[in-house]
């Protein structure tokens, strides 16, 4: 019902997606836009990140779903992105995990959204993994890293555990530029307990040029 009162347009072109066989939901891209999809770019792991996953390029349709679930609440996304970031992780063979959690955004963007697009995501893809989703890092104040430039960005936000960590630990967020805030979080989650961290982001920025 909600498909036929909200249906879905493709952000590559507008056009409504074709659906899944069966009758399932729509997917969020068509086939040809699906195809425009560029693999992340290389990047070494951030600073006490054992292994850094991500499947799509931060550019053009998958931009563009990632800004719907941070930006808009389009919940209808997140399956469908859970699922490419598992199917990343899966092929990337990374070290094995226990818990999954995510990097928190700022308490006052978590109250303007009404959630936390991270949490979307990390709880998406701890149940396709069959792992606990926990909320392990608490973030201190600080200024947002949407809309610093690369210099500040790197600065990086801060957090802090708020519970024990596991020891091992696949750490989650929407898109990451620098991986200031991966290194900040997977620093906090050491703190905690953990000897081991994954990151898994939907997007990687590809570098200037």
């Amino acid at each position: 019902m909600l498909d036929l009162v909200f249906p879905l347009a493709c952000p590559g072109c507008g056009r409504a997606p074709a659906r899944e066989r069966g009758g399932g939901p729509a997917r969020p891209l068509c086939a040809a836009c699906a195809g425009r999809l560029g693999p992340a770019p290389p990047a070494a792991a951030p600073a006490g990140v054992d292994a850094w996953v991500a499947p799509f390029a931060y550019r053009g349709p998958a931009r563009e779903l990632v800004a719907r679930v941070k930006y808009r609440n389009v919940r209808a996304v997140v399956p469908w992105l859970a699922g490419a970031m598992v199917a990343a992780l899966v092929e990337s063979s990374p070290p094995a995990v226990g818990v999954v959690t995510w990097a928190p955004t700022t308490p006052e963007h978590r109250r303007r959204r009404g959630f936390d697009p991270a949490e979307l995501l990390a709880r998406a893809v701890a149940r396709r993994l069959s792992l606990p989703g926990r909320a392990v890092l608490l973030r201190e104040p600080g200024p947002p890293q949407t809309g610093l430039g690369a210099a500040e960005r790197r600065h990086g936000p801060r957090f802090a555990p708020r519970a024990p960590a596991a020891p091992s630990v696949l750490l989650v967020d929407d898109v990451a530029t620098t991986g200031a805030t991966l290194a900040a979080a997977a620093l906090a989650l050491r703190e905690g307990g953990a000897r081991c961290v994954v990151a898994l982001t939907a997007a990687r920025t590809p570098a200037p040029g």
